[in-house]
């Protein structure tokens, strides 16, 4: 930033980006009142044996977010859920794990089922995981947040071998749509880091070998497992769900979550001439260029 001498002049600070992902502390600037925020939950882990994928981590962004000046907020970034890993159990995945900052939760994804008729409401989080079995898909937005922070699992309609897609933050998760597992919910894109990147996309329901399989939704969500194909896991640190597994292999775990903290663009006046005393401060607190 240029010196500025003489008469009031206003000056520009950059975009103070802080990326997590992993648990932390976020300390804000002296001069820092409001920040924007990407919170994304774990993903949930994917049902076994023909199961459903898993749900999306909860996805809440928001801009001028009040914070108090130079003061320490503790970030959790949640982690993925389990996928059921036993090719014999028809058991379901477990639910990932919330991410917080200051007052915003995002809520993890919702587990897949394995091959039983569990009630879909075991199945919720900040997308809902996919049933199997003739169940009925998790709901999303759970706990229920405005704007929402996730899309229901998708259902199936068949006795066993396919399972549901996992909701992700941009769209439902596809029901069993007959011979192949559901597709997972696509995520949705956030800029704040300076990139246009997708995350929370659910995992994809899986199908007996030799069936079609269900795809993981944009934004990290991982494929189900069937067609002699195996599945894949949530992405890290998008919050993608897990996709299902097969009557031949597990099921796949969910994708961490992430908490991204902007200090958007600020100006002020600066009186007349910089002392010391406040490049200092400045240079300190990362706003002097």
């Amino acid at each position: 930033m240029p010196r500025l001498i003489g008469a009031a002049q206003t000056a520009s600070f950059s975009d103070l980006i802080s990326t997590f992902n992993s648990s932390g502390t976020y300390t804000s600037t002296p001069a820092t009142t409001t920040v924007d925020y990407l919170v994304v939950a774990g993903g949930g882990g994917g049902g076994s044996r023909y199961g459903g994928g898993a749900g999306a981590g909860g996805f809440r962004t928001g801009t001028s977010f009040p914070v108090n000046p130079n003061t320490a907020y503790p970030i959790t970034v949640g982690a993925g859920g389990t996928g059921n890993t036993s090719t014999g159990s028809v058991s379901p995945g477990s639910a990932g794990n919330p991410s917080v900052f200051s007052s915003i939760t995002s809520a993890g994804g919702g587990k897949g089922s394995g091959t039983t008729d569990l009630p879909a409401a075991t199945l919720g989080g900040g997308s809902g995981g996919g049933a199997s079995y003739r169940g009925v898909g998790g709901s999303g937005n759970t706990p229920p947040v405005s704007p929402p922070q996730g899309n229901n699992g998708g259902g199936t309609n068949a006795d066993g071998f396919f399972g549901g897609g996992g909701g992700g933050a941009g769209a439902v998760g596809a029901n069993m749509p007959g011979g192949q597992g559901g597709n997972g919910g696509n995520g949705l894109p956030s800029t704040i880091s300076g990139s246009d990147i997708t995350y929370a996309g659910g995992g994809g329901g899986a199908s007996f070998p030799g069936s079609g399989r269900g795809t993981g939704g944009t934004g990290g969500g991982g494929d189900g497992a069937g067609a002699s194909l195996a599945g894949s896991a949530g992405t890290t640190n998008t919050g993608g769900g897990g996709g299902g597994g097969s009557g031949t292999d597990g099921a796949y775990n969910g994708g961490s979550g992430i908490v991204i903290i902007k200090d958007p663009k600020g100006t002020f006046t600066a009186s007349s001439v910089w002392d010391l005393r406040s490049v200092f401060r400045n240079v300190k607190a990362g706003t002097w260029s």
